[in-house]
């Protein structure tokens, strides 16, 4: 299958897509790992894309896309995607429309994981790092340490990362909100979303999307 993954912050979109790109025994494609692996391994694209970051600006939606388009011509994808990121916006899945059609292929869903705002603030702005290794990560409601403010596992101390202030957060949220909930919608008019709740057990999550993508598969 090729599917994209949309969702606002906080959403669990890395969690389900690792998950589901497991199960369904295709790649996970994710920007931020294109960035990296470019960057890292000194790509052209790579370099660009580095340029602009080392200035402090967006890296431009072509670059963005030449790297996707990149992973996705790589032998492992040939039976399917699943991307997690990308696109980010409509011009981004116009470009991917228009990237897919030369290849003669076609999306089977584009994936929404749908989770209430206030639940989203909730999530995110729980969340507690321990500072000897941010690897340990808390969270005042679903998996609180012992001790307030103290890592269970080496004793650091626990702290709220600013990206995960509730300010921060809604901006966050707002930035989804305009740029790129606007894609649910164009890609609607093509039939291909499929809305689940992103409430609920990590595992129900799973299973809830693999049923709703096999009912899309099987509809067509």
């Amino acid at each position: 299958m090729r599917i994209v993954l949309v969702g606002p912050p906080g959403a669990g979109k890395g969690t389900q897509a690792t998950r589901l790109a497991g199960k369904l025994s295709i790649p996970h494609i994710s920007t931020g790992d294109l960035f990296r692996a470019n960057i890292s391994r000194q790509t052209e694209l790579g370099k660009l894309a580095k340029s602009y970051m080392d200035a402090g600006n967006l890296v431009p939606d072509e670059v963005t896309i030449a790297m996707a388009k990149d992973r996705m011509e790589q032998p492992d994808a040939e039976g399917g995607f699943l991307l997690d990121g990308f696109p980010r916006n409509v011009s981004q899945a116009e470009a991917l429309d228009e990237l897919l059609k030369t290849e003669n292929i076609k999306l089977d869903a584009v994936l929404d994981l749908e989770v209430p705002e206030e639940e989203v603030v909730k999530r995110i702005a729980g969340r507690r790092i321990c500072r000897n290794d941010s690897a340990h990560v808390f969270h005042v409601s679903y998996s609180p340490a012992k001790k307030e403010g103290v890592c269970d596992v080496c004793g650091g101390e626990l702290y709220q990362r600013d990206d995960d202030s509730e300010e921060t957060v809604r901006k966050r949220l707002e930035v989804y909100h305009t740029q790129t909930e606007p894609i649910i919608d164009y890609y609607k008019a093509q039939g291909l979303v499929v809305t689940i709740s992103s409430l609920g057990p990590v595992d129900e999550i799973t299973q809830r999307a693999l049923e709703a993508l096999k009912r899309e598969d099987d509809g067509k």
